[in-house]
């Protein structure tokens, strides 16, 4: 009988960050959204819809914390974003 050894769980942590959009506008008057993390410093992008800056902010904040977890920072865990102990998936429509 061949003997099993099951790999211990790593602890995860999911981490929900809010995010803002606003509408914006370029110069010339083309209509565009402003979209930022307040909790990460330097966290903000843009799009031209509203699906493309979320698409873009998402992205900013997972480099974000790849690289503040490289660099062997705290990420933050102010009031505004919620900390669960399993793993979930976070589904905006």
């Amino acid at each position: 009988m061949e003997k099993v050894t099951l790999k211990s769980k790593r602890q995860v942590k999911t981490y929900i960050f809010k995010v803002v959009i606003e509408e914006d506008s370029f110069a010339d008057g083309r209509q565009a959204y402003h979209a930022y993390c307040p909790s990460l410093k330097g966290a903000r992008t843009w799009g031209q819809t509203w699906d493309e800056a979320l698409k873009n902010i998402r992205e900013v904040v997972e480099m974000t914390i790849e690289s503040m977890i490289e660099h062997g920072e705290s990420i933050p865990e102010e009031p505004e974003i919620q900390i669960l102990s399993e793993p979930r998936v976070a589904v905006v429509v």
